[in-house]
């Protein structure tokens, strides 16, 4: 197995950061990565700890959604933060992780990575991966941030259900060969520590987050409770809305919803 066995000596033999991921805890199989990490996090776990499995039966996405990935076929992980941040900033979080998984692809593959709003992971128009922030309030602040992390690493997307709201894909199917998921979560976790480590410093990552969203420039259609909206995605603010431009020429301020976009899902 090599590098593509994950274990906890064997992530904190390979890892370079100072405080994300140094606290591991491995599990061959879990209910969520993020329900654990969410537990521990309660019970006072560092920032920078990490949940990470080679299989999930109840992996999550956002919208309830639920998460497939054949055994150690991926990288699904979760991380705990305590940032400084109000409950309507929480996105910030989701743009740095969701640009460290980008980098971390780029750095080890030959492969272009894009986001699409709020939270997936594209490749070549098709979902590699995806993001769910979930959070622990104290009062208007947060007092945690749980982050998970789903990545399509060696998974042939044939084996997954055939009903998924975008086609997927993987890292291994876009190149033809296997991918050593260690140096892959090494080089993730490095990078963010490294956006983390802005973020913390009071800058929104809204701009860089902005150049890879595919999903701008776009036609959506915005379904959130009750309703749907139709216009141009023509941006993002610092906090991760999405700006839309409606055919009256008004812009809407999207803070949740499901987004679709032609040719993306």
């Amino acid at each position: 197995m090599g590098l593509n066995s994950l274990s906890a000596a064997a992530i904190l033999d390979g890892l370079d950061t100072q405080f994300v991921g140094r606290k591991v805890v491995y599990w061959p199989e879990i209910g969520s990565t993020n329900d654990e990490a969410r537990r521990l996090a309660g019970e006072g776990a560092p920032e920078g700890a990490l949940v990470i499995t080679d299989y999930q039966s109840k992996g999550r996405g956002r919208l309830d959604r639920s998460w497939v990935a054949p055994r150690a076929s991926s990288l699904l992980m979760s991380i705990v933060f305590r940032p400084e941040l109000a409950a309507h900033q929480v996105q910030r979080l989701t743009m740095s992780c969701g640009l460290a998984v980008a980098g971390a692809i780029e750095l080890q593959t030959s492969l272009s990575a894009g986001l699409k709003w709020p939270n997936d992971v594209v490749i070549g128009g098709a979902k590699a991966g995806g993001i769910l922030t979930e959070i622990e309030l104290e009062g208007a602040q947060v007092e945690f941030a749980v982050v998970g992390i789903g990545l399509n690493v060696n998974l042939d997307p044939a084996l997954l259900p055939a009903d998924l709201p975008m086609p997927a894909t993987s890292l291994c199917h876009e190149l033809g060969t296997d991918v050593a998921r260690l140096p892959l979560l090494w080089t993730l976790l490095q990078k963010i520590e490294e956006r983390y480590s802005v973020l913390k410093a009071g800058q929104s990552p809204h701009v860089e987050w902005a150049g890879r969203l595919v999903t701008l420039g776009k036609a959506v259609t915005v379904s959130a409770t009750g309703s749907v909206l139709n216009g141009t995605a023509e941006g993002v603010d610092a906090d991760g809305a999405l700006l839309v431009r409606l055919a009256d020429g008004r812009l809407e301020k999207v803070f949740a919803g499901d987004v679709s976009a032609r040719g993306l899902g």
